[in-house]
């Protein structure tokens, strides 16, 4: 899958393709029914099939901190969309001057002159240009003038509910794993680099992988049990989603308690498959406190995958 960062960087040979645009935030089955119009337009008119999203999401742009918790970062989404059978991904750089852009300016400058948008699949409730004065209505009969093929795909229904990415972050926020595991279609998982963190998992006798979240917002908090892969090793292990309030931390981190692991992997990609939440995230008088809860929390975690 090839990936273009910017408008700047499309090119003379990327002309001609069939197109959808959003935030595709956690990659859900709502998108993959998104996907599945995209690649019928693209066999269609046997050309690429192409998918633009932003970066910051545009609600991160406008009410920074305040913005809907982020489901999945850039490279999970570039994966999922990549598994999904997409071709091209086209990343703009959601910022101030792009916010400005008119409605009708981003239709010819950017869908028709620069990327030959021959069919465009959008979902239902797609808004987009300065002030969001763009919508579908806009697209279609913009379209119709244009000779672009433009389409609404129904909201993807189940068990009557929308599903949604703000449907799967409250299903998060509650720890409904599973309900959020059915809506994603695949488990809610966070990934990232192991960094250095404060050591203090290996003096409570816990050595513990940590991964900066990189996110305004997360959608989950607590302790967990969870699947990780590092390099082609699965691994089984408990997590701590949050800010470490034991310590008066500010910065939220993934910290990881891999069982029966102790190489140095400081630098390499994990992955991390969120499988059960074990209990919130609490602040303990004292470290004895911690390190006992820590002792039960990976109990539970055993209990999970049967290892006790």
């Amino acid at each position: 899958m090839e990936l273009i960062r910017g408008i700047h960087n499309i090119r003379a040979q990327h002309y001609g393709c069939v197109l959808t645009i959003g935030n595709f935030d956690g990659v859900h089955l709502g998108h993959a029914e998104v996907i599945k119009g995209l690649l019928l337009d693209a066999q269609k008119h046997q050309l690429p099939s192409t998918v633009m999203l932003f970066e910051p999401q545009p609600q991160e742009f406008f009410a920074k901190d305040n913005a809907p918790a982020r489901l999945t970062r850039l490279r999970d989404k570039l994966r999922l969309l990549a598994e999904l059978g997409v071709e091209r991904v086209i990343c703009i750089s959601f910022n101030q001057q792009f916010a400005n852009m008119e409605a009708e300016q981003f239709v010819n400058e950017v869908l028709v002159d620069k990327l030959g948008v021959k069919a465009l699949t959008v979902g239902d409730d797609f808004c987009f240009g300065k002030r969001r004065s763009g919508d579908f209505a806009l697209l279609k009969n913009m379209g119709a003038a244009l000779n672009i093929d433009v389409k609404s795909t129904a909201s993807f229904r189940r068990l009557n509910d929308r599903v949604s990415s703000t449907l799967i972050r409250h299903a998060l926020a509650a720890g409904q794993l599973e309900e959020a595991k059915t809506m994603l279609g695949h488990g809610y998982a966070i990934s990232g680099r192991v960094i250095h963190g404060w050591a203090k998992g290996r003096e409570l006798g816990f050595r513990t992988a940590n991964i900066a979240l990189k996110r305004q917002v997360c959608p989950v908090n607590g302790v967990f049990a969870v699947k990780a892969t590092v390099g082609n090793e699965q691994l089984f292990g408990v997590a701590n989603i949050g800010n470490k309030p034991t310590f008066n931390g500010t910065r939220a981190l993934l910290e990881v308690h891999l069982f029966n692991f102790a190489q140095d992997i400081y630098g390499q990609f994990m992955h991390v498959e969120l499988v059960k939440k074990l209990r919130d995230e609490k602040k303990f008088e004292t470290l004895t406190q911690l390190t006992a809860q820590i002792a039960d929390d990976v109990t539970a975690a055993k209990q999970c995958f049967g290892l006790n």
